[in-house]
């Protein structure tokens, strides 16, 4: 698999303690839905929100999922 990451994403996942293995592992694995022309991907505790160009997956950010209870 091969990442781009926007500097955004990189300084949210240093920010974060979030691994490129944890993003890789969030975009194969994670629960998909569409947002325009963007994917989002959530697993674990991890949020990605990413595009694929051709075979590539352009990360745009990373965050910390929410708790459903707003915690």
């Amino acid at each position: 698999m091969e990442l781009l990451m926007s500097k955004h994403a990189l300084e949210q996942a240093r920010e974060r303690g979030i691994s490129i293995n944890e993003i890789k592992e969030t975009i194969q694995n994670g629960a998909k839905s569409l947002q325009g022309d963007k994917i989002i991907s959530v697993y674990r505790h991890i949020k990605i929100i990413f595009k694929k160009i051709n075979e590539k997956f352009f990360v745009i950010t990373v965050m910390i999922k929410k708790e459903e209870n707003g915690k």
